[in-house]
């Protein structure tokens, strides 16, 4: 697989999960350590899709968690981490998914649909967790907007509304907004 044919958000990911796993002394990156660190990404786009979906994200998160305790762990590497064959197969997987999709660059969103594909313990935790290949592909589909991947900053461009707005109406059904409106009696006598 061609890390250049990658979007930053995931190659950063990747960086994420080759990093805990050199410091939980694992010799092999799996694929609960890319999960883990694509839930962990800040303004990754993991997090929002699983959380659109109804899914959570605190609950899968605890599950990884004891999952990566049940690694084995080796002292006296050297800090020498490769992928696993699990990860390999899901990183090709997740190449293939995005050739059918037409994208020019491979995103997050896509390990997570190989994962429901690929038997292993992320499939077995999707499952656990209610997420089916089905809903995830419609939920992609709304996040993308019917869009392709074409750029390597796409994950980056995604969610440009809400690190950059404020959902006025997401906060009045919060009741974090003071209604102001049908008040211009009260506001007139105020003012005078």
């Amino acid at each position: 697989m061609r890390m250049d044919k990658l979007t930053s958000k995931f190659q950063e990911a990747l960086a994420n999960a080759q990093s805990l796993a050199l410091g939980k002394d694992h010799q092999f990156i799996e694929p609960v350590h890319i999960m883990i660190a694509m839930l962990d990404q800040e303004g990754g786009s993991i997090k929002p899709l699983l959380v659109q979906m109804g899914v959570n994200t605190a609950l899968i998160r605890t599950e990884l968690t004891k999952e990566l305790a049940r690694l084995a762990t080796v002292s006296g590497s050297g800090g020498d981490v490769q992928i696993s064959n699990e990860t390999n197969r899901l990183l090709n997987l997740t190449d293939k998914l995005a050739q059918k999709r037409n994208d020019s660059f491979i995103s997050s969103e896509l390990f997570l649909l190989a994962a429901c594909e690929e038997k292993g313990f992320l499939q077995e935790l999707f499952k656990k967790s209610n997420i089916t290949k089905q809903k995830l592909e419609t939920a992609i589909a709304n996040m993308r907007g019917g869009e392709s991947v074409q750029d390597a900053n796409a994950e980056d461009q995604r969610q440009a509304l809400k690190k950059y707005t404020i959902d006025l109406t997401e906060r009045a059904a919060q009741g974090k907004l003071d209604p102001v409106i049908g008040r211009d009696d009260e506001i007139r006598r105020t003012i005078q």
